[in-house]
């Protein structure tokens, strides 16, 4: 059921079939410091994600490395059984040794153990969107993508994303298996992968910014964004959110937050909307 506050920033047809939101949910933060370990306040991450569905966010993104499995294990506590809707995104390909340590894993018995735990974990008989959440070096790219292409013939994985990759790893990857998204790191003030996102949008390939709502030196008090929100009535990240949806009909972003107060003000940035200037205008003044 489509809500209202959502509504703005449209729908996005994951894979070609798959209905999203395009305002989603970053659940990584639902973790301990470090991204390791339970949050200090379990009760407030499960009503984060309640409210989550309550405001009609569909799309929510997760990893087997966010605790590592603690927010894969929140979501299901929340959420199961879910809401018809609900796309639940999740990754594989890190092996975690502790607070802020990522060492990333592709070899095959590995992403298809990690992707066995995830069902498990999620209670899902087949993963809507199934990311490889870094690009192994030690590991040939095909071998990577093509045990995740076996799994999604098994039926087990229904579509396949990647995190992280250039153009031209995008391209290699679509050689062994249909690619639907790709996550990067994307935002207002750090844009070096507008090439990456520019190929997806002409390939029809979603683009799911991470740190989507990072503003930098944007957001110093008395600076440009400040402004500009304040012209909108509306916060300086909210203003980033409603910037990235207007950037291109790809971009799915995933702002992430561990509060209700913080999420209601995410979402609500989908209200917001850029005219061709005011558009033009950021774009110019980000990049001076």
């Amino acid at each position: 059921m489509t809500n209202i506050e959502t509504a703005p920033g449209g729908t996005f047809l994951l894979g070609g079939d798959l209905p999203v939101h395009r305002l989603g949910y970053g659940a990584m933060q639902l973790t301990g410091p470090g991204v390791w370990g339970p949050p200090a306040d379990h009760d407030g991450a499960i009503a984060v994600l309640h409210r989550a569905v309550e405001l009609g966010v569909n799309l929510i993104d997760t990893a087997d490395s966010y605790g590592p499995h603690v927010s894969e294990e929140l979501i299901r506590e929340a959420l199961y059984p879910y809401p018809d809707d609900l796309v639940i995104a999740t990754k594989g390909g890190f092996l975690r040794t502790g607070p802020d340590q990522w060492v990333p894993c592709g070899r095959p018995a590995y992403l298809r153990q990690e992707v066995e735990m995830s069902l498990r974990r999620l209670r899902l008989d087949r993963i809507d969107l199934y990311q490889l959440h870094r690009v192994d070096p030690e590991v040939p790219l095909a071998d990577q993508v093509g045990e995740l292409k076996q799994l999604q013939d098994e039926g087990k994985i229904r579509h396949i994303g990647l995190s992280e990759v250039d153009v031209a790893q995008l391209e290699q990857a679509r050689d062994v298996a249909e690619i639907v998204s790709v996550q990067n790191l994307f935002n207002l003030a750090d844009r070096h992968n507008e090439p990456v996102l520019d190929h997806a949008a002409e390939q029809g390939i979603a683009f799911i910014p991470w740190f989507p709502i990072a503003t930098g030196r944007l957001a110093r008090p008395g600076g440009i964004l400040e402004q500009a929100a304040k012209e909108h009535e509306a916060s300086p990240a909210q203003l980033a959110v409603a910037w990235l949806l207007r950037r291109s009909p790809v971009m799915l972003p995933i702002p992430g937050t561990r509060s209700v107060a913080h999420l209601e003000e995410n979402v609500a940035a989908a209200r917001v909307e850029l005219t061709d200037d005011e558009f033009a205008s950021l774009s110019a003044l980000a990049e001076g």
